[in-house]
């Protein structure tokens, strides 16, 4: 069938960085990309590969499959195994991370620590051209520079991704020669896993119409940006050396940013966001020109407000970019109780009274009020299906601080009211239930009551 000459690519890049081989750490998930992956690597004879598993606690019984099935396929064939787990939805609720971001970040401490721990060369991962092409058009129409359009990276430290050259139908094509079993990914819920379904299934084939190869050619362009993107983020690094540290964040002279051309600037502005933030995940090419604008004076306002509660100001020749303490996890309430968060005062009651909201309480169910969490899908009325609050809000206009500071109110684990979309429909009062009334008063209308 010629297969094995298909991924001749991954061979020459194995070839290419470890002449000589080397001890491999290949992570598997148990879906079809990552044990070709895994089948490939085995096959190279001066490779000596060990499979790493992570188990992100995310689908009950379906993860624990997929860790069992990867496990007895490596006892079967003598491959050596290492397994880890996290628990992702928690990391994601404490950092203020997507479910996807905080997924990645512990797969990838857990990969990073067992390279270290056990001296390996290199972590393989099953990234293919198909996954670059989606992440480039995500990028691409989300708004982003060269750097979004440099797409996935083939090595980033010890990470290398052979296959990345690939099409994900020349990986369906060797599992079908050479019989590597698999087990289906179950579907993601994270609303970047949506968009980039909506990609693979009906934008991706279009493109193909035109240009079979597209997908290799987008891998190909990337490749290209990448260079090019990766000398102008050195020339931005060397600009770091000006930047002082805040107890919440850096200041840095505006003339750093104006001094230098735009693309250097816009560069630096990202690399100082995410230095903020702790990360660059959902930080846009919108927030870049934002804080830059700030920065040279084209804007009549003085400050910007960011996501992850950050804000950039300018005071005079200097740019400021600070965060807010992190907010806190939760705080319990029970009837007759009164909470305070971002602003708005969360009372209780257990009896009608203008503009409080009935919530139906099943019986012993704990109540809290906490901040939005990335795993929040709501239901409206004359929605066909459940939605992401962040969406939801950001559908409303209200800015990533003002969602921020939005209280909700959690019945158990699930988002039972806010201030905005009012109470879901599994919390509406039912006959012969408990109902309580929850009211949502800012503190300024508290104020005005006052005088």
């Amino acid at each position: 069938m010629g297969t094995m000459n298909e991924l001749a690519s991954a061979g020459a890049f194995l070839r290419g960085h470890f002449p000589r081989g080397g001890k491999v750490l290949c992570a598997v998930s148990g879906g079809l990309d990552s044990m070709c992956l895994l089948d490939f690597l085995c096959r190279q004879r001066e490779f000596s590969v060990t499979a790493a598993h992570f188990n992100h606690r995310l689908r009950g019984a379906e993860a624990d499959r997929d860790e069992q099935f990867v496990r007895d396929y490596c006892v079967a064939r003598g491959i050596p195994f290492l397994a880890g787990s996290g628990d992702t939805r928690a990391l994601a609720e404490q950092e203020g991370l997507s479910v996807e971001e905080a997924a990645r970040r512990l797969r990838y401490d857990f990969l990073s620590k067992a390279a270290e721990d056990g001296n390996y060369d290199a972590i393989c991962t099953a990234h293919h051209a198909d996954d670059n092409a989606e992440t480039v058009l995500l990028n691409l129409i989300r708004g982003t520079g060269s750097a979004g359009l440099a797409g996935i990276p083939q090595v980033r430290g010890k990470v290398c991704r052979p296959f990345l050259r690939i099409p994900r139908a020349e990986l369906a094509d060797y599992a079908a020669a050479h019989g590597v079993p698999h087990v289906e990914d179950a579907t993601n819920a994270d609303p970047d896993a949506a968009a980039r379904n909506a990609l693979r299934s009906a934008v991706i084939p279009v493109l193909r119409q035109i240009n079979p190869k597209c997908t290799e050619n987008i891998a190909r362009t990337s490749a290209i940006l990448r260079e090019e993107s990766d000398a102008l983020e050195s020339m931005a690094r060397g600009l770091m050396d000006q930047v002082k540290e805040l107890p919440d964040g850096v200041s840095m002279p505006c003339l750093m940013l104006t001094d230098v051309p735009r693309a250097v600037a816009e560069r630096a502005v990202l690399q100082l966001l995410a230095r903020t933030a702790g990360h660059r995940k959902d930080l846009t090419a919108a927030h870049v020109l934002a804080v830059l604008d700030l920065a040279r004076g084209r804007r009549t306002d003085l400050e910007v407000s960011l996501p992850y509660g950050m804000t950039a100001r300018r005071k005079k020749y200097t740019l400021e970019i600070t965060r807010r303490p992190a907010r806190s996890g939760a705080a319990p309430i029970a009837v007759g109780g009164t909470v305070e968060f971002g602003g708005t005062a969360v009372m209780i009651s257990d009896h009608a009274s203008p503009g409080a909201l009935p919530v139906g309480l099943p019986e012993g169910a704990a109540m809290a009020v906490t901040p939005w969490r990335p795993g929040d899908w709501l239901r409206l009325p004359g929605s066909r299906g459940p939605r992401s609050f962040k969406r939801l809000c950001a559908e409303r206009g209200l800015t990533p601080e003002e969602r921020d500071a939005l209280p909700v109110l959690r019945v158990g684990d699930a988002h039972a009211a806010d201030p905005v979309f009012g109470v879901q429909p599994d919390f509406a009062p039912c006959p012969g239930g408990q109902t309580v009334f929850v009211k949502f008063t800012k503190k300024t209308e508290e104020n005005h009551h006052e005088k």
